[in-house]
């Protein structure tokens, strides 16, 4: 029996390192993922450092004093007087990122949504927050009072921990999510090949003709894909690593802040690109052995990559936290925890829980597709077709 499954599995790993697309499934796909890593940390980068004059043309309606005008020009702000109407025209044609009109001691801010409109919002608040400190400590000097006293009675300082960064995490998470992605692409191909590739052959009703246990058949095949697949995880995780050291070296946002995995994140990562592995393969085997022809097995299967990708995805930008219930959900799991275990958090019953579910899934799928894999089933279907 052993022999049988192990030959079954030379067999496959054989014709998958000899088809070029098998190989480009699995060693090409993973570089898109410095290219995420680096494309996102430039991003980044530009947002953070963007540059003042691309923000900083601000319409004023009411003439300023000469307090205001100094303190525009120590914020760099290019003054642009109009009339309402006529700021509103050179807004909508580029020529103001933001407009300002006052009633009484209130000042409005109009502008639109963009990314250009959002930073000289933010200019313009600073600006006012300095103007309203200027008029607060003028009022206070006329009434004979030490505004030190009164408008320093507090203080604030940040003290901002390295795993609560921004960028960091989120740099991080979705490299993650793109390994997984990755692995998913990766097993499409092979698990359709060797399923109904070769029914659409007729290699697979002349492999069944021989004395072998459907069973040693399908985790032989099982196997293959899932090698495959982790292969893919581990050069995606080399490629993720090398990627976060080279953007950490390279851009500012990162700067003093370790951006690297930690060892627990990473070991953590290699446990769940190896489970994940199994359990893809064994999915994605198991519809593909529902279908008759090669590309139906493709489109059937193209569904999966976008289920991978999306649920871990949206859980992360909405800030999803880990729950047992969670931790036996198929995709999202994986993410949920690996986020966790990144930022610190280690819950050893949810990581027990996503372990014990992805093995009574993957023993689910198999029994399913040994089933499916009986030769009475496989070699009736074949004659009906005939």
């Amino acid at each position: 029996m052993k022999n049988n499954m192990l030959n079954i599995l030379k067999k496959e790993l054989r014709e998958l390192f000899r088809d070029k697309k098998s190989l480009v499934m699995m060693l090409v796909i993973p570089i898109f993922i410095p290219l995420l890593v680096i494309g996102m940390s430039a991003l980044f980068e530009m947002q953070v450092n963007k540059d003042v004059e691309e923000y900083n043309k601000i319409g004023f309606t009411y003439e300023l004093s000469q307090e205001e005008q100094e303190i525009a020009k120590n914020m760099n702000i290019e003054i642009i007087k109009g009339t309402e109407d006529e700021l509103k025209e050179k807004y909508n044609n580029g020529e103001v990122n933001l407009y300002v009109t006052k009633e009484n001691n209130k000042y409005i801010l109009n502008t639109g949504t963009s990314d250009n409109d959002t930073y000289a919002v933010n200019l313009m608040k600073s600006y006012y927050e300095t103007l309203k400190g200027y008029l607060q400590a003028d009022y206070l000097n006329s009434n004979n009072i030490d505004p030190q006293e009164v408008l320093n009675i507090i203080s604030v300082e940040e003290n901002i921990f390295e795993e609560d960064n921004y960028f960091t995490n989120y740099i991080k998470n979705y490299a993650f999510l793109f390994i997984i992605m990755a692995i998913t692409v990766s097993a499409t191909y092979p698990a359709t090949d060797t399923t109904a590739g070769e029914k659409e052959r007729g290699t697979l009703e002349t492999l069944l003709t021989f004395p072998i246990k459907s069973k040693d058949i399908i985790v032989g095949k099982f196997l293959g894909v899932s090698i495959s697949s982790i292969i893919t995880g581990i050069i995606s995780l080399i490629l993720a690593i090398i990627s976060l050291l080279v953007a950490g070296n390279m851009f500012s946002i990162y700067e003093g802040i370790d951006i690297m995995f930690s060892g627990t994140s990473l070991i953590f990562a290699i446990v769940v690109i190896i489970a994940y592995s199994l359990f893809i393969s064994g999915l994605c085997i198991s519809i593909a052995s529902t279908s008759k022809t090669f590309k139906e097995a493709q489109s059937a299967l193209t569904p999966l990559t976008f289920i991978s990708f999306f649920p871990g995805m949206i859980a992360f930008m909405v800030g999803i936290e880990t729950t047992p219930i969670l931790s036996i959900i198929p995709f999202l799991n994986f993410t949920l925890l690996f986020t966790d275990i990144s930022n610190g958090n280690v819950n050893a019953l949810n990581i027990l829980l996503m372990a014990i579910s992805t093995v009574i899934y993957i023993t689910i799928v198999l029994r399913y597709i040994i089933k499916q894999y009986k030769p009475e089933v496989v070699l009736g279907a074949g004659r009906k077709n005939d």
